[in-house]
């Protein structure tokens, strides 16, 4: 997998859910139900041990959506998440090590920075499009403005603090491929298994 085509799989969703599952069977009608309202490109992080099984489990289920796993900190759990049928991968940040991984990696990889020096290093790696975490602490959308004058080619998918209020302010940027957020999803609404009021965010976040 060349890192040239990271964009083209990433381009394929404005809006990018980011689900941390507390068990497998609430990992997987969550992504239903987000995939119901229109958003058929999802990560699911490596936070918790259900992660893998997840990915797993919607892989197997739902083979149309185009499901990766977020929160690689490794190259270890970037090849796990790939053997439980992640189609891309997302980091955090991008350690030497990982950054290896990443340009030799079967998968897309959406390596993360928040620094200019560090999107400027992947720039000499052959990537043109990275995360930008955590972006709300980093300065919003007017850090990102900044990026588009020194970096014209890079392309962002900024994620960390973006909600519903926000997000339309991102993607109005030209240097912005796609964003990340939970928002859609909230621990209160999925403890309580509110699916309608779920499924009602979902689909004003796939309309973006």
């Amino acid at each position: 997998m060349s890192v040239i085509d990271n964009a083209d799989c990433f381009r394929g969703a404005r809006v990018i859910p980011v689900l941390t599952p507390a068990s497998v069977a609430s990992g997987v009608a969550i992504s239903r139900v987000l995939y119901t309202a229109g958003l058929r490109v999802q990560e699911v992080t490596l936070r918790t041990p259900a992660g893998l099984e997840t990915l797993a489990a919607l892989q197997r289920d739902l083979s149309e959506l185009i499901v990766g796993a977020g929160s690689v900190l490794t190259p270890e759990m970037g090849r796990a998440a790939i053997g439980a049928g992640a189609r891309f991968l997302v980091s955090p940040g991008t350690p030497a090590d990982l950054l290896e991984f990443a340009i030799q990696c079967e998968v897309p990889f959406l390596p993360g920075a928040a620094t200019v020096s560090e999107l400027m290093h992947l720039l000499t790696r052959g990537w043109t499009v990275a995360k930008v975490f955590p972006i709300d602490s980093l300065g919003g959308p007017s850090f990102l403005k900044c990026l588009a004058g020194p970096l014209p080619s890079m392309k962002l998918c900024p994620t960390g603090g973006i909600d519903a209020s926000v997000a339309p302010k991102y993607l109005e940027l030209p240097n912005v491929l796609a964003i990340g957020g939970s928002w859609m999803a909230p621990p209160p609404l999925v403890g309580n298994k509110q699916f309608a009021e779920i499924q009602r965010l979902a689909e004003h976040a796939a309309a973006l």
